[in-house]
């Protein structure tokens, strides 16, 4: 990441300009929880996205870090709602918004930051207007599909792997492939490029949900920023668990349907039970592969961009350096 330091400094400025706007807004109870999901960091990989994007198509990045806000607000409102929907206790390592506040009052927040990822588009001309516009309802509306489909394999029994890839696809990956082209529509770059910068973007963004999923099982103590063994807990259908499914031979697939039956007085028993099944059949290795595979493939749509070499060289390694993360 240390390549793109500046391209950080630039949006956590103008992040921090937003937010201390929010300190003179009422009612309180409304914008104070924007602005604290606001604070508790993350990566911040998707605006920095849209400032790489519109660089790398050789236009000052600054011009997009209103698009980089709009994404960064969508997320944030997508993660409130995520954790009302989950029951989610921490976000970040930090108590979520419901539970520091209330539900409604995190609903009506998360809803007044949807609004406003819209408004600050407005600083755009018309035309570009349009077209960014065009493309984060599209998005928005798939993030939003994906979260359904997310809530169905709840208590769906034929949940598949392709499933699965295509739920967060939709739910995780297409709002990086949204941050990239609206940089690319910000540069006047061609569709076809466009269409390449798009799918580097959702491709990395499944592998790096895949890494999620290793991370939610493997990461030690609270680093990760989540309760360890949340997915396996909440008998979420993860690449993992699906995978393990489809690989299990009978005496496993009934250990695992009789763990997965256990309820939350048994967490260490149910997380060390089905861990060990995994490592039986080595999904873990299978999992890691697949998010390489799909690092692959965004590289591969990297490389047909005629686009400045070092730049390109500077995302790619980005890219690499997502896929070997701590774990």
């Amino acid at each position: 990441m240390k390549q793109y330091e500046h391209l950080f400094r630039l949006f956590f400025t103008h992040l921090e300009h937003y937010r201390t706007g929010l300190n003179n807004l009422n009612p309180k109870e409304l914008y104070e929880p924007e602005n604290y999901i606001l604070s508790l960091g993350g990566k911040r990989l998707r605006p920095i996205l849209a400032l790489i994007a519109c660089d790398l198509f050789d236009k000052a990045p600054d011009y997009a870090l209103n698009s980089a806000l709009c994404v960064e607000l969508f997320h944030n409102f997508s993660l409130i709602h995520d954790d009302i929907l989950d029951q989610a206790p921490l976000r970040r390592n930090q108590a979520t918004v419901h539970q520091k506040w209330n539900s409604n009052i995190a609903i009506l927040s998360g809803d007044v930051m949807l609004v406003k990822a819209f408004k600050v588009l407005e600083n755009y001309p018309a035309e570009e207007f349009k077209q960014l516009v065009s493309l984060f309802t599209q998005t928005a509306i798939k993030v939003c599909e994906g979260q359904q489909m997310d809530m169905n394999f709840e208590t769906a029994d034929n949940v598949t792997v392709d499933d699965y890839l295509k739920m967060i696809s939709f739910k995780t990956a297409v709002l990086l492939g949204c941050s990239l082209q609206m940089g690319a529509i910000h540069a006047g770059a061609g569709k076809k490029d466009q269409q390449n910068i798009y799918e580097f973007g959702r491709h990395l963004g499944i592998a790096f949900q895949l890494l999620d999923d290793v991370l939610d099982a493997y990461a030690e103590g609270f680093d990760f920023g989540k309760m360890p063994g949340g997915d396996i807990l909440a008998n979420k259908k993860t690449f993992l668990l699906l995978k393990a499914l489809e690989l299990a031979s009978s005496r496993q697939q009934k250990e695992l349907h009789k763990l997965l039956a256990l309820d939350k007085t048994s967490s260490g028993d149910k997380i060390s039970g089905i861990k060990l099944i995994f490592d039986e059949l080595e999904i873990k290795k299978l999992c890691l592969e697949k998010a390489d595979e799909h690092t692959q493939k965004a590289i591969e749509h990297l490389n047909t961009l005629q686009v400045n070499q070092n730049k390109k060289q500077q995302l790619k390694n980005l890219a690499l350096e997502l896929l070997h993360r701590n774990i």
